[in-house]
């Protein structure tokens, strides 16, 4: 498995940043954290639905977040433009400049890529809920920044395209179902929280990211990782999904660094056992029952592999799960393979801060304890020593 240039392709999304003409909040806001919020909007919206494919959904995310690092930070109206007019033309180069590094991920991943873009009938109604699931989490950035801009010459024309733009979606009936949930609307908004979250806050870090925008990293490794063991459509979107709800925890709790979960025996178990509480008391009475089934799912055990087998939950292994469990059935989640893209996540970040020029002893000896670690993993057939081979300090 080699996707070396893909991971620091989509780790550059932290270093994009938004509204970056507009007074904003220090943290800022970066492509990255935009992508993550953008899909878990994705993800109530399409519980919404009895018309989304999932796994279209998912890879319609990805390859609009590769399709924007491709084209950088263009103003949106620029690029709105620009898409209008020579959109037909930019998408060929984009899936050009993309191909090497697409052509090797199983699952048809490039002929799917080069499809979506291609064919404006295809993945049509994921595409409309991914558009509409982008202008929710823009309308929450703008919220935030509008007061500290209400002078800036052209802010309330921004405001009336946002505003048209989202109206335009109220014939969904998803949407309009959204829009008239108050719990819905507040879940989005505290998961959107994690934004705000910075990863290893103790030490200088470029880009500094957040929790949420971690949170996306680990979701699309792990997807792209089932890829590779040619994984049934439910396991891949859990695999996803449970990469990208494996730390909501973490806006009730904030981000519990490993050293300090390790530091007193039985605190880990404790901080789960907390982490459970919360969850029950304030995130789940805002979604539906059956979210909560399926969130809990996710969150708990989140690093085990699991399936459900006659309504019971099952702790298995991935190459067990691989062996005789890879069907929709089963429900099946890799927890050991989020796991793996969940610590590659934290290792990239001490890899490409140093790089930048931004390092300190904690990332130094964390890319080697990590990279120690984790240099001969293996998760039933992947391999994963070469990711860790190339991003060691």
């Amino acid at each position: 498995m080699s996707l070396n240039s893909l991971v620091e392709l989509i780790f550059s999304a932290g270093s994009i940043e938004r509204w970056n003409d507009h007074i904003r909040p220090s943290r800022g806001f970066t492509e990255l954290d935009k992508q993550a919020h953008k899909m878990l909007y994705s993800y109530i919206l399409s519980g919404l639905s009895d018309d989304i494919d999932r796994v279209k959904l998912v890879d319609g995310a990805i390859f609009e977040l590769l399709h924007r690092l491709v084209l950088t930070d263009i103003k949106p109206p620029v690029f709105h433009r620009l898409m209008t007019e020579k959109g037909e033309q930019i998408n060929k180069w984009v899936i050009s400049s993309l191909k090497d590094n697409l052509e090797e991920i199983p699952c048809n991943f490039f002929e799917k890529f080069k499809e979506y873009y291609e064919n404006p009938d295809y993945s049509k109604n994921e595409k409309q809920l991914l558009n509409s699931a982008h202008y929710l989490a823009t309308k929450w950035e703008f919220d935030i920044i509008y007061s500290s801009n209400s002078t800036y010459y052209g802010i309330d024309k921004t405001r009336r395209e946002i505003d048209l733009k989202l109206e335009s979606f109220n014939s969904l009936s998803y949407f309009n179902q959204f829009n008239h949930n108050e719990n819905l609307k507040g879940f989005a908004s505290l998961s959107g929280q994690l934004r705000f979250q910075q990863r290893w806050s103790k030490t200088p870090r470029l880009p500094a990211t957040s929790v949420m925008g971690h949170m996306l990293i680990v979701a699309v490794l792990s997807y792209l990782s089932s890829c590779y063991i040619n994984a049934c459509p439910k396991r891949l979107t859990n695999n996803f999904f449970g990469g990208l709800f494996h730390d909501v925890p973490e806006v009730l709790t904030r981000d519990i660094v490993s050293p300090v979960k390790n530091s007193v025996e039985g605190l880990d178990e404790l901080i789960k056992e907390i982490e459970e509480i919360q969850m029950q008391e304030t995130i789940y009475p805002l979604i539906p029952k059956e979210w909560q089934t399926e969130l809990d799912y996710f969150t708990r055990n989140e690093f085990s592999s699991k399936i459900i087998k006659d309504g019971e939950i099952l702790i298995l292994t991935t190459e067990e799960i691989q062996k005789s469990y890879n069907e929709d059935i089963f429900c099946p989640i890799d927890g050991e393979i989020i796991r793996v893209c969940d610590v590659f996540g934290a290792f990239i970040e001490t890899y490409f801060s140093h790089i930048t020029g931004v390092t300190s002893p904690i990332l130094r000896s964390a890319n080697k304890d990590i990279y120690s670690a984790y240099k001969n993993t293996k998760i039933g057939s992947l391999d994963f020593s070469p990711l860790f081979e190339e991003f060691k300090i």
